[in-house]
């Protein structure tokens, strides 16, 4: 029975009355209406611009959200707007999770190994986990509604190199060597009628013409080369001197090229793509600012969650917190390690995808002997080596000094290098690199920082991969009672920031929904 007083309905015996008819979301948006609870987020919402996204509708309910990373702070920013109470629990002692970008004065630990100090010039800086952004993605639509300067991140440089089967070339030479080729031989196939089954004499006409000119043929359909490769000396005042002719069509098969030039043919590597100016970090740093830094509680390692009918109870290393709703977005391997009273159905579930090591090498150097000699201004140089990739900088032209990143690499070869330590990552990468740059690759290198994201505490691994996107998969798509998940890893974007964001949205939409049809 509701408490009275004097047989007068108290405001604690209403509260009471509403929460056991309509939970406590019911009773908390009472009390906020009754001006005993905050009815939301303190923080006045005005982003420059306005977003892609809202949660129709106003509602009043306390959710705790695990985890600080991209995925944990977009649900708190979208819960905000809408009137939620958020607190969000990070264990690691910065939020921004991944999404991590180091610079002097930072210091980066590691598990089992020593930690690293970064003593980069001023200005210079290195985009340890995410570093481009495709044009279509969500993230760029955060990146607009927070008012964070984006500039082009320069993923396709055809003065870039292709580092082969110990060969080294311009990534414009491997392109044209390779589409000379291939169009040569359909081109000679489509003119001794080998195609005329499946071609009229239009058609043929029209394909050899475009084979003309994809594989810049000469007049016998033959490939011998083209300006398209290059030149030694490219033309100024005389007509330059162009690269040598191209190998046979052994040899260009034989160099591997394939999977190098086609990198940027997939839709998440389409050119142009992006990059936030000053550092990938703006964007974590400005969904804090709107959210409240007063709100996100750091080193608050989470050691139990507990789902109950009237809401969620998580203990952390701070404490107990109770809350209406719990969202929870760290990796997970690591949630299902987590003490919790969700069902073997979830553990099973969380505990399905696998973590995949990833790893990153910063190299600041003192001049940027790769604009100034290599003429490479931007891009990425595909290799057949341990490092994988070698990134220029697509920013600050022609400044004194600059950061490259001497590798990027995943799986196997990120797991060789995180177990060294990181002066050893620094050697090995040098000299690999040194195979396609030459002695300039080890000079005037002033300092460097390495990332093994499998040995980065609360995280441990780069991104997950599902062994097929299955029940389990579906299953965490879903709430586990007040529970709801969230992160890239649920999501066919898995690895990417967009990923992460997609999925708070989705997990954001189904909690407000819930919460706008409860009694």
């Amino acid at each position: 029975m509701a408490e009275t007083k004097g047989g007068v309905l108290t405001r604690r015996g209403l509260l009471v009355g509403i929460g056991a008819a309509g939970g406590a979301g019911a009773m908390y948006a009472a009390m906020g209406a009754l001006g005993l609870a905050p009815t939301g987020q303190d923080k006045e919402y005005t982003p420059p611009r306005q977003g892609d996204f809202t949660l129709s509708g106003r509602a009043s309910a306390k959710v705790v959200i695990i985890g600080a990373g991209v995925a944990g702070l977009t649900a708190a920013y979208e819960l905000g707007k809408a009137g939620y109470d958020c607190t969000l629990l990070e264990a690691r002692q910065k939020p921004g999770g991944r999404n991590l970008t180091l610079r002097a004065g930072d210091r980066l630990a590691e598990l089992n190994g020593p930690a690293q100090d970064v003593k980069f010039g001023t200005g210079v800086y290195f985009n340890a986990g995410p570093g481009r952004i495709a044009q279509w993605m969500v993230t760029l639509d955060y990146c607009r509604e927070l008012g964070i300067p984006i500039e082009t991140f320069i993923n396709n440089n055809a003065s870039a190199y292709v580092h082969t089967n110990g060969q080294t070339v311009r990534a414009r030479t491997a392109r044209a060597d390779m589409y000379g080729y291939i169009a040569e031989l359909l081109a000679k196939a489509t003119n001794l009628g080998a195609l005329d089954k499946a071609l009229t004499k239009d058609d043929r006409e029209s394909l050899l013409e475009f084979l003309r000119r994809f594989g810049d043929l000469g007049p016998k359909l033959d490939y011998e080369g083209s300006e398209r490769r290059g030149f030694t000396r490219f033309p100024a005042l005389d007509g330059g001197v162009p690269m040598p002719d191209p190998g046979t069509l052994h040899q260009v098969l034989a160099a591997g090229t394939g999977r190098a030039i086609t990198n940027d043919f997939g839709y998440e590597q389409a050119t142009p793509m992006f990059q936030p100016v000053g550092g990938m970090d703006a964007i974590a740093t400005g969904l804090q600012q709107a959210i409240g830094q007063d709100r996100i509680k750091t080193g608050a390692r989470v050691t139990g969650i507990t789902t109950l009918d009237d809401g969620v109870e998580v203990t952390h290393t701070g404490g107990i917190l109770k809350a209406d709703y719990c969202i929870a977005t760290l990796p997970p391997h690591l949630l299902a390690k987590i003490p919790h009273n969700l069902g073997a159905p979830i553990t099973a579930a969380l505990s399905t995808p696998v973590p995949i090591a990833a790893g990153k090498i910063g190299l600041e150097y003192g001049r940027r002997w790769w604009e100034l000699e290599d003429r490479v201004y931007g891009g990425v140089t595909e290799t057949d080596l341990d490092i994988t990739h070698i990134w220029y900088p697509s920013h600050d032209y022609h400044a004194e000094r600059g950061l490259l990143v001497g590798y990027y690499n995943t799986e196997r070869a990120a797991e060789l290098y995180g177990a060294l330590t990181p002066e050893d990552r620094r050697r090995r990468a040098l000299t690999q690199g040194k195979k396609i740059h030459g002695e300039k690759y080890r000079q005037n290198l002033l300092s460097s920082v390495s990332i093994a994201w499998e040995r980065q505490e609360h995280i441990q691994g780069g991104w997950v991969r599902w062994p097929s996107f299955d029940s389990s998969f579906t299953l965490l798509q879903r709430p586990a009672g007040r529970v709801y998940f969230a992160g890239d890893w649920l999501t066919h974007l898995i690895a990417w920031q967009a990923g992460a964001m997609e999925s708070a949205r989705g997990a954001v939409t189904q909690l407000h929904r819930r919460v706008l049809q409860s009694p």
